[in-house]
């Protein structure tokens, strides 16, 4: 059966009494597992050029992020280290399976003390192979590799990394929201190529979309599918747009659970499933690249007042 990823991310707005309500709903909702990204304020690097970003006519060539909002944003939405212990708590009092995605080499001692059966890769990390080499000799069983904004030559090396592990490539659209005319679901079909188990992490807006998205990943027979998750009012949170509430993630936990012919009757339904299916092999939209651009490295290893970047040669001890 395809497990349910209920991911969190910054939705828990760094409030225990939230994020305890949020795993006690994702595991109502029937999902497999509960997420968290273990990303800190601290780790975010100022690189000036996204400070005013570039526009050369009409077409943005770097994204304007500027980081004095950015820290400012996320410093509030930190979980420190007592927090997480207590993350694993609630996931054993709510029987769900903790997992959180990292995004420094400097978290992964005290991220593999949390004794968590899987670890996560965001897709922007998909091609840092020293952080990938860390994780392929780390006590993690089961890693996820999302690999959105990430060119093949990169996925087949991710794959060779991490062939000691048990993987699962997600094919995910780094575009937020993601509509599903450039979902090109057929990726699916071109990592199962290289790794046999595969996974989807939707990034749709459910409001609009549905299930649609993750209804043909499922009738590919996906492992895995990923969704962002919130109990609040989705305008009250920057990722409401691309998150489920508790009543669309329950829809998609059932969902999940169908026989395959149930899934292929609904399948015929879909008037524009062509172009939902797309294409095996693509190149990226200038909107992806941008977003490789500028969130690759947003996060780093700062040791000695010097950031090390998850692709960098670096010994930590």
């Amino acid at each position: 059966m395809t497990k349910i990823i209920a991911e969190l991310c910054q939705n828990h707005m760094g409030d225990r009494k939230l994020l305890d309500e949020m795993v006690s709903a994702a595991s109502e909702a029937g999902a497999y597992y509960c997420k968290i990204q273990s990303m800190q304020s601290r780790d975010l690097t100022h690189r000036k050029r996204f400070d005013d970003g570039l526009i050369e006519g009409e077409k943005i060539r770097v994204i304007k992020r500027p980081f004095k909002d950015e820290i400012k944003r996320l410093k509030p939405l930190d979980l420190n280290d007592d927090d997480h212990f207590f993350f694993i708590e609630l996931c054993k009092k709510y029987n769900i399976e903790p997992l959180s995605t990292i995004f420094t080499r400097n978290r992964l001692k005290f991220l593999e003390k949390l004794k968590m059966k899987a670890i996560k890769v965001a897709s922007f990390d998909c091609a840092s192979f020293e952080l990938l080499k860390d994780l392929s000799k780390s006590k993690f069983k089961t890693i996820y590799v999302s690999t959105g904004a990430t060119f093949d030559s990169e996925i087949i090396r991710a794959k060779q990394i991490l062939k000691n592990k048990n993987l699962a490539l997600l094919h995910c659209i780094s575009i937020y929201p993601t509509t599903p005319n450039v979902a090109n679901m057929n990726r699916i079909n071109f990592l199962r190529k290289i790794n046999n188990k595969v996974g989807f992490s939707d990034h749709s807006n459910p409001d609009k979309y549905g299930n649609v998205l993750a209804l043909v990943a499922l009738s590919m027979g996906v492992d895995v599918i990923e969704r962002h998750f919130t109990i609040l009012e989705k305008k009250k949170t920057k990722d409401g747009v691309v998150s489920v509430n508790f009543n669309q993630l329950k829809k998609l936990v059932n969902l999940s659970k169908e026989s395959k012919a149930e899934l292929k009757y609904r399948l015929k339904k879909i008037k524009n499933i062509r172009a939902i299916e797309g294409l095996e092999k693509r190149d990226l939209t200038q909107v992806e690249l941008l977003n490789r651009d500028y969130y690759q490295g947003r996060f780093a290893s700062k040791v000695n007042n010097k950031f090390i970047y998850n692709w960098q040669e670096f010994s930590f001890k």
